[in-house]
């Protein structure tokens, strides 16, 4: 006979596994009629230093009476969110999901893992935030880290060469959370994208104009939608000596100019990248300039810029691009050759929405300042036309652009703004009520009635409420309208309505319904 305990079981069995294997040795000591003189191929000796091991892990772990203290609280980068955050929520999704329909687009949902394979190799230097899931049944799996790649998957194995979709969802990136600054490790996404062949810059220019439309919609302040374009990234990175292979990780520390100095970004373009000092000057020249129309005909007539093929056909677009926003009536954009956007998969026009305020500083665990705190990016996207041409097994290409808002963030600020606001958390019409006690039977009745006919009611449980108790329910969760029922109203055959607000009480016929124009 072979007993084996791992230490995990052994504790949570506390003694037994000591005792028995102590009995097992008297049995081998002679304590028992048949001595045992080896277990499983072992002496009676090393049987007694293996137990002496165990009772000192025993030890270790505290005994019998140790007791493993169990903290209550949300993982790392996540959080709860309450009725009234969720009724802030979903204000803010329907802003954004109306203003995709306006625009066409239908939508799509896709597993919240994927297979790792799917994901590697497409996020550049953010690929070490991806989730990676233990072997379930021989896939490697990951957590999606956005919804771009998996909708690229979705538009390649389904043979799908054109469609205007959005698609609303989580994903996780193991990324350093800064609550107050919206960034979780499970967050919210919502993205619109346009696949297809189409003639340049129309459909970007559309993106543009959602994000400005969201932006305007949700009315957060002021902001700024900048704009650039990978081919005069990359032309630019050329004309200035940075090796073709330097390109993409260049590119990634370009992006930290948002969050950095230039100083810093030259550090580690020279000291971690391997770059010429005088190549991170020239860089450092050309990602200083902002602007519009202007600094698009100031490039193309630049001495090394008029050089690069690719940097003037992206400038050739960004002209046109500007040509189209005035037509769509879209402003505060603004043309920013330090934007980067680090995901390797952009291959044309990308830009980013930032907002001008901050939000006000919250009790979290990490450092803001009681000012208040700036919450960064609030829409990124552009454009990656090669992205499902890497899924499809011929490597044909779908040309692809996109935008994705980051709800989180939009949420902090939203959030912050409703603090001193009353907020509904239901959309209760009505409370059906009584004035006198043993009419349980006749509330729930018309409570039925007023549900069969799509009105959106309530009714307290309990048999015998006070009429006062159930006034102050409608003032407390601001249902506008109360249904009472009294012993009079049933002789009379009606019902008495009640406006919460201005306590205005008005007979009603019980055919009555507070629907649409129905309503006081």
């Amino acid at each position: 006979m072979v007993i084996f305990f791992s230490v995990g079981n052994m504790n949570k069995l506390g003694m037994f596994p000591v005792r028995l294997i102590t009995g097992l040795i008297a049995h081998g000591r002679g304590l028992c009629p048949r001595p045992l003189r080896h277990l499983s191929g072992m002496t009676v000796s090393q049987i007694d230093e293996e137990v002496a091991k165990l009772l000192q892990l025993k030890a270790q772990l505290g005994g019998d009476d140790c007791k493993h203290t169990f903290v209550l609280k949300t993982a790392k980068g996540t959080r709860d969110y309450n009725p009234r955050q969720m009724a802030i929520r979903e204000k803010v999704f329907n802003i954004i999901i109306n203003c995709f329909k306006r625009h066409g687009a239908e939508t799509i949902d896709t597993p919240v893992f994927e297979l790792k394979e799917t994901l590697t190799g497409k996020y550049g230097e953010d690929s070490k935030l991806i989730y990676d899931l233990k072997d379930q049944g021989g896939e490697l799996l990951s957590l999606r880290y956005d919804l771009t790649v998996p909708f690229a998957r979705y538009l390649a194995m389904n043979k799908i060469t054109n469609i205007k979709r959005y698609h609303i969802a989580k994903v996780y990136r193991r990324d350093n959370p800064a609550m107050t600054r919206g960034r979780y490790r499970e967050f919210y996404q919502c993205d619109f994208d346009i696949a297809g062949q189409y003639d340049a810059m129309i459909p970007d220019a559309e993106c543009l104009k959602i994000v400005y439309e969201i932006l305007s919609d949700l009315q957060l302040g002021d902001f700024c939608i900048k704009v650039n374009d990978r081919r005069i990234l990359d032309g630019m990175f050329a004309v200035c000596g940075v090796p073709d292979e330097k390109f993409r990780t260049i590119c990634s520390t370009v992006d930290k100019l948002d969050k950095m100095p230039w100083e810093d970004v030259k550090n580690e373009m020279v000291n971690e990248k391997g770059l010429a000092p005088e190549v991170a000057d020239q860089i450092g020249e050309y990602v200083s300039k902002r602007g519009g129309m202007e600094l698009v005909d100031e490039l193309l007539q630049d001495p090394k810029m008029s050089q690069s093929k690719q940097a003037c056909a992206g400038l050739a677009d960004m002209k046109q691009l500007f040509c189209y926003l005035e037509l769509f009536k879209v402003t505060k954009v603004l043309f920013d050759l330090s934007l980067a956007r680090g995901l390797d998969y952009y291959t044309g026009v990308i830009y980013e929405a930032t907002l001008a305020s901050t939000v006000p500083a919250q009790q979290q665990n990490d450092s803001a300042s009681e000012e208040g705190v700036s919450v960064g990016s609030v829409a990124g996207g552009g454009r990656y036309d090669g992205l499902v041409g890497m899924f499809d097994p011929k490597g044909r290409k779908v040309p692809c652009v996109g935008v994705s808002i980051g709800i989180e963030r939009i949420f902090s600020i939203m959030e912050q703004k409703a603090e001193a606001e009353k907020v509904r958390t239901t959309e209760t019409q009505v409370l059906v009520a009584s004035a006198q006690k043993n009419l349980l039977e006749e509330r729930l009745k018309l409570t039925a009635e007023l549900w069969e006919a799509g009105v959106k009611a309530e009714v307290m449980y309990k048999k015998n409420p006070k009429l006062l108790n159930q006034l102050q329910y409608c003032e407390e969760t601001g249902i506008p309208l109360v249904a009472i029922i009294g012993e009079q109203e049933l002789k009379d055959g009606v019902v008495k309505l009640r406006t919460v607000t201005s306590r205005e009480e008005v007979p009603r016929s019980p055919g009555w319904c507070p629907l649409g124009a129905g309503i006081p």
